[in-house]
């Protein structure tokens, strides 16, 4: 089985469910980060959170620096984030998600975003980010810690569109890392 294929896809409850923090970073918190790291890059995102791939604990994983055209690794691994501040004009992004592949949505979020988390060391980090991708993979990938995904941004009928429009795709073999304009 490839990493891609071990990505959990809608409608799995699991999306749906708040993770737990980790108490202890040890070697199989390490070993899960790793994983992460590898599965997102080899389905071409740009952040991973831990319930997409079936294990309910908060960490995320995020390298947007590798998804700009020539970009090079930058990974960040994040264990426990806490959203401190989202504020700033909403503004509007195509997000897609390697759990709904084959689409994309359209979703307003705060443009500024300052986020607390421990890194695989233990150490306390501050990552703010503001008007550009890593401003959404945060709020996104840490939504996803709580149980909230992409589509629950939306409207009831365009989330009723968007996830009929993920099953299909996924019924006709869409993987993740395949996004098409909502």
């Amino acid at each position: 089985m490839s990493a891609i294929d071990e990505i959990v896809l809608t409608p799995d409850p699991r999306l749906s469910q708040k993770c737990q923090p980790i108490e202890k970073i040890d070697a199989k918190v390490k070993a899960l980060a790793k994983r992460m790291l590898k599965d997102m890059y080899a389905a071409e995102g740009c952040g991973l959170a831990a319930p997409q791939v079936g294990e309910l604990v908060r960490m995320v994983v995020i390298d947007c620096d590798y998804a700009e055209p020539d970009g090079e690794k930058n990974p960040y691994v994040l264990i426990n984030p806490e959203i401190v501040a989202a504020d700033g004009p909403e503004r509007p992004f195509n997000e897609g998600c390697l759990s709904f592949p084959g689409i994309s949505v359209q979703v307003s979020r705060p443009s500024h975003v300052i986020v607390r988390a421990l890194d695989l060391d233990g150490d306390l980090m501050q990552y703010e980010a503001e008007n550009n991708l890593l401003a959404v993979c945060l709020q996104h990938e840490i939504d996803h810690l709580n149980g909230v995904t992409m589509i629950d941004h939306l409207s009831p009928t365009k989330r009723l569109q968007a996830l009929r429009a993920a099953e299909l795709a996924i019924e006709d073999g869409a993987r993740p890392g395949e996004t098409s304009t909502n």
